[in-house]
């Protein structure tokens, strides 16, 4: 693997570097982009997190224990 790290002082740049004798002959694929890019945020709002999508009406529900624990 092959990393650098520059700082362009203009928007014209030329870029050279050694190839190790293992990469000779194979396919190589060259990125470039800013060390933070991906990392930014914008400012993400707290989430306020509700239970109220599920409303039961539970008035006149009885429990019944042995009914649950039936098989």
């Amino acid at each position: 693997m092959i990393r650098t790290t520059i700082i362009p002082q203009q928007s014209n740049v030329n870029i050279s570097f050694s190839v190790p004798e293992s990469y000779i002959g194979k396919e190589m694929e060259v990125i470039a982009f800013s060390k933070k890019e991906g990392l930014e945020t914008n400012d993400l709002k707290e989430k306020k997190v509700t239970f109220s999508a599920l409303s039961i009406d539970t008035k006149g529900y009885k429990f019944n224990r042995d009914e649950a624990n039936e098989r």
